[in-house]
């Protein structure tokens, strides 16, 4: 796994993206590792999501929230044509 400091990540993110496409790179803060850049496709594939709506049916307090939404004034009316 690729490591740059948060100083070089910051001078140069260009380079930190080009890297993080090879794999997860490891951004450190002080020598420890804080972050980890990786690209979005990789992200879905780990998270195992790849929308929002995947992501919110794995969420337990969704499914409690009751939703009624409110018609908009205008909105929703049949087109007229001449």
């Amino acid at each position: 796994m690729t490591t740059i400091s948060a100083r070089d990540f910051n001078q140069n993110t260009a380079e930190a993206k080009r890297l993080a496409l090879a794999g997860p790179l490891v951004v450190t803060d002080r020598g420890v590792p804080a972050f980890v850049l990786t690209t979005y496709e990789e992200y879905c594939r780990l998270s195992g999501s790849g929308t929002i709506v995947s992501l919110l049916s794995r969420t337990p307090e969704v499914g409690d929230i009751e939703f009624e939404p409110h018609p908009v004034p205008g909105a929703g009316r049949a087109a007229e044509f001449d």
